[in-house]
């Protein structure tokens, strides 16, 4: 889809101009996580996403994309990415995903998260900390990977030792990936979730991506509806989505998104960020 030569790679100030678009997508998370309660509509729920955008002083980059009509992508249940709020009404035990961007000085943050709603079932709540662990795999794998294809291993890994140690087996959504990510929201290259032959260009300092995968609790088939974007499993099975806007440095890796800069979870993969 992207040719290899496009990819646009950022300087240092770039970078910390991205960063402040990358609070503002951890502030929407945050407040997301507060406000969301059963008998909530997914409108709502965006309502609150949009309040945050307008109080940081940023724009939402979601809102116009392609047409979307909202400022967050919030996906319920059997829809697996690209849901539209509306009178959904959120109910206890549902898996919530939020997809949520912002743009600060004409640089872009995205990120997502997914959540059991008022408790968890346990198969539901396997999903949704099996796909955070395998993109925290995927980010850690930008610092200790040489090339791009790193990132699809370690993701899969992820998901087979689920099913292996864990009894949890999940299927990997192989037609929403990852991207590069700056001046615009989708940028080249893709962040492939699975592995392939092809090992995708070398890791290097200045690239900007979108480590983004999707995993179903049942078959990853899926279709999209009517309204040419929500995407839900075939199968009627539920998927969780998360996603984090990382940047690379000489010195290493800086989850933008993330308020800790992602020193928290990567330490458990010996990789110390490098904020810049």
């Amino acid at each position: 889809m992207f040719g290899r030569e496009k990819i646009e790679y950022k300087t240092p100030d770039q970078v910390r101009a991205m960063r402040r678009a990358g609070l503002v997508v951890a502030d929407i998370h945050a407040a997301l996580r507060e406000a969301v309660a059963p008998g909530m509509t997914t409108a709502d729920l965006d309502a609150v996403s949009a309040e945050v955008i307008a109080r940081a002083g940023a724009r939402p980059n979601f809102l116009g994309y392609h047409g979307f009509p909202a400022t967050a992508c919030i996906s319920v249940n059997e829809v697996i990415v690209h849901g539209i709020p509306g009178d959904r009404v959120v109910q206890a035990g549902d898996v919530i995903s939020f997809d949520c961007g912002a743009v600060v000085d004409g640089w872009h943050g995205d990120a997502a998260f997914s959540m059991v709603v008022g408790g968890a079932d346990p198969q539901d709540q396997a999903l949704v900390d099996v796909t955070e662990d395998a993109m925290w795999a995927g980010i850690a794998a930008l610092a200790t990977g040489s090339r791009l294809g790193a990132v699809g291993d370690a993701v899969e890994d992820v998901v087979e030792e689920a099913a292996a140690t864990r009894g949890v087996p999940l299927g990997i959504v192989q037609e929403y990936v990852g991207h590069g990510i700056g001046t615009a929201m989708h940028q080249p290259p893709e962040v492939l979730n699975y592995r392939t032959r092809d090992k995708g260009p070398r890791l290097r300092p200045g690239m900007v991506l979108c480590v983004e995968p999707m995993l179903t609790a049942g078959s990853p088939d899926n279709t999209v509806l009517e309204d040419d974007w929500t995407v839900v499993t075939l199968d009627g099975s539920r998927a969780a989505h998360f996603e984090h806007t990382v940047a690379l440095g000489e010195r290493g890796i800086w989850v933008l998104t993330a308020p800790d800069g992602g020193a928290e979870r990567l330490a458990a993969f010996g990789v110390e960020v490098a904020p810049l």
